[in-house]
């Protein structure tokens, strides 16, 4: 059985918003200076949270529905993560903020949004109390070249078991985590979770490769 669910894709606003885009992206950058030392102090001392109000304040004033979060970095210690969450009304603000930022450092990368995951198959996640291996993950493909579009149904053996919120969040995790958020919210489609395997369905590994085969082999 396929459960129909789907990735919003609402029209951007009308209203140009780069110059205010733009002119709190580069005042969040002066305050991000000087607010670094103290930054990099805290979580040096494994105390986050002692930052975390200034931070908060710093993002909202970008935009206030932007979400950010302190992750571990690829090639830095930390990396720095504000998302739109793939909303398109935010994401100029993202945009702004990714174009204006300081070149990487061996303390902090910048990602304007949360980045694929380097093999999600070897990520499990904890839903409800129980872990779900993501390499038993798979999904069934299907190109829209027209519209430039992905769709897919996604089959985890654990479906059959879960209620349907539970079973939504296991369609899009694992998806979310092969693509990183803007790649999965700018070329999918339609989203349908599955409780038999579709015939021809493939990991996540070479799901990935075709939807970035689409996009360009994009690696955001």
């Amino acid at each position: 059985m396929l459960k129909f669910l789907r990735r919003r894709h609402r029209p951007a606003d009308e209203v140009d918003t780069t110059a205010d885009a733009e002119a709190r992206a580069a005042e969040f950058w002066r305050r991000w200076q000087e607010l670094l030392p103290e930054v990099a102090a805290a979580l040096g001392e494994g105390d986050s949270q002692r930052v975390d109000h200034q931070l908060s304040e710093v993002v909202a004033a970008v935009h206030p529905n932007l979400t950010f979060s302190v992750e571990q970095g690829e090639q830095a210690v930390y990396a720095l993560v504000l998302s739109s969450q793939a909303d398109p009304q935010v994401r100029p603000y993202t945009d702004a903020w990714k174009a204006a930022a300081p070149a990487p450092d061996g303390l902090f990368e910048y990602h304007d949004s949360v980045p694929a995951v380097p093999d999600p198959t070897q990520v499990s996640v904890n839903l409800r109390g129980e872990r779900y291996q993501l390499a038993d993950v798979r999904v069934f493909a299907q190109v829209d070249e027209a519209a430039g579009l992905v769709d897919v149904a996604v089959y985890h053996p654990g479906f059959a078991d879960l209620d349907e919120p539970t079973r939504s969040a296991l369609t899009f995790l694992p998806l979310d985590a092969a693509l990183g958020e803007r790649l999965a919210a700018d070329r999918l489609g339609r989203v349908e979770s599955a409780t038999a395997e579709p015939a021809e369905a493939v990991g996540l590994l070479e799901f990935r490769e075709l939807v970035r085969g689409l996009d360009g082999g994009a690696t955001r």
